[in-house]
């Protein structure tokens, strides 16, 4: 009747979380026959039978197959359609900008790389998105036209209320109070921003170390410092988008900083932050300390230090794993969260002898203790938080068969 099909327990309403359901269930499994969408949906034979052929239909799966080699006859498989839908996601440091456009089914099919050197590259940065974004559609074999959702990942957070880029002095060309609208202007499709820690820790709350996992604190180390705040399966992002910012935070042990934003550092990044590994190995007496930079340098030498027998290196891990444990106990006192992921090269190339090390300091310094963890998603894990986020949305729309 009109007026009714989008009340909720209508027919097509039901028939929409069935399919939505199935959806789920293709995308989580990779291809299943009828009978075994029938058993994981609870629905009868006939009414999975008009569910996939409804699905087909619409363009959203394939039968690709029959399955093989068990008793009685193949049974047809299914699978999402890759082509269904596609997404982007961008991560912006401040020496380049990495694209990658993902299908449906969270596939890379395309990556381009714009690098961006120095404080003044003559690009605008508007230019330098459209470029990054246009080299990866064109690396997947797809038009702009094709791409239904965009999330840019950067460091620091735009702030709600102004629109600019706070909390990332270091990143040139982002702080234009119009930057948001020349990219809304200039971008055929819908896009979001977010922090870029905040996207590593969507990546491992869906596909990582911190599945099923509602309330956890992601600690990255790498080029800086910073946390991820998950508070009841949703990131807390503060009222000005600067939750987690935690290399700002005063801590004992170094100096206290002051005008911390114009200084782009804080007491937690100088006594924690991957710059004072390089600088703690010197002091330990550690010659063959490596060269260029310094998130590099510190990934090698704490790798290196988790694997060595000599005093220099241990000390080094431990006098490390104190330092971080020191911020983290202000962290956990706070919030009492369930899990702590390690995360980023500086964190997770220790291993889990660096994580055994944090676990114990922290249970020396705080009263909460929540269990850690090290990241699994190493691979681009901005990038890859990116492309979830922006897949999450994409799928919602994709996939509504109530319309």
């Amino acid at each position: 009747m009109a007026g009714t099909t989008g009340t909720p327990g209508t027919p097509r309403v039901l028939r929409a979380m069935n399919d939505r359901a199935a959806l789920d269930l293709l995308l989580e499994h990779g291809q299943l026959s009828r009978t075994r969408i029938g058993k994981l949906t609870g629905l009868s034979k006939p009414t999975a039978s008009q569910l996939l052929a409804r699905l087909e239909a619409a363009g959203l799966v394939l039968a690709t197959g029959t399955t093989e080699g068990r008793p009685g006859p193949n049974a047809q498989l299914y699978e999402v359609n890759p082509a269904a839908g596609y997404a982007a996601g961008l991560d912006v440091t401040p020496q380049r900008i990495l694209a990658a456009v993902s299908d449906i089914t969270g596939r890379t099919v395309g990556r381009h790389e714009v690098p961006t050197p120095g404080r003044r590259t003559g690009t605008p940065v508007v230019q330098q998105v459209t470029d990054a974004l246009d080299g990866a559609v064109k690396a997947a074999g797809l038009a702009r036209s094709d791409i239904h959702r965009l999330v840019i990942g950067t460091p620091g957070a735009f702030d709600p209320t102004t629109g600019r880029l706070r909390y990332a002095s270091h990143l040139p060309g982002w702080h234009s109070p119009t930057l948001l609208d020349e990219l809304a202007a200039a971008l055929p499709m819908p896009f979001e921003y977010e922090n870029d820690v905040n996207l590593v820790a969507l990546a491992e709350q869906r596909l990582g170390a911190a599945r099923g996992h509602a309330d956890f604190v992601l600690l990255w180390n790498q080029e800086g410092l910073g946390a991820a705040l998950v508070l009841g399966g949703r990131l807390h992002r503060g009222w000005s988008g600067g939750a987690g910012e935690v290399g700002f935070l005063p801590v004992p042990g170094t100096p206290l900083v002051r005008q911390v934003t114009k200084a782009n550092s804080g007491g937690y990044q100088e006594l924690a932050g991957s710059q004072a590994v390089p600088r703690l190995a010197r002091e330990l007496g550690i010659d063959d300390v490596p060269q260029g930079p310094y998130a590099e340098a510190a990934a090698e030498l704490v790798a290196r230090a988790a694997e060595a027998e000599d005093e220099p290196h241990r000390r080094l891990l431990q006098t490390y794993a104190t330092r971080l444990a020191t911020g983290l106990a202000s962290l956990v006192s706070v919030l009492d969260p369930e899990l702590v992921v390690l995360s980023g090269a500086s964190l997770t190339s220790g291993g889990e002898t660096l994580r055994a090390l944090v676990q114990a300091e922290l249970e020396e310094l705080a009263a909460s203790r929540p269990r850690l963890v090290v990241g699994d998603v190493r691979e681009h894990p901005v990038l890859r938080g990116a492309l979830e986020s922006a897949l999450a949305t994409t799928r919602d729309e994709v996939f509504d068969t109530s319309r």
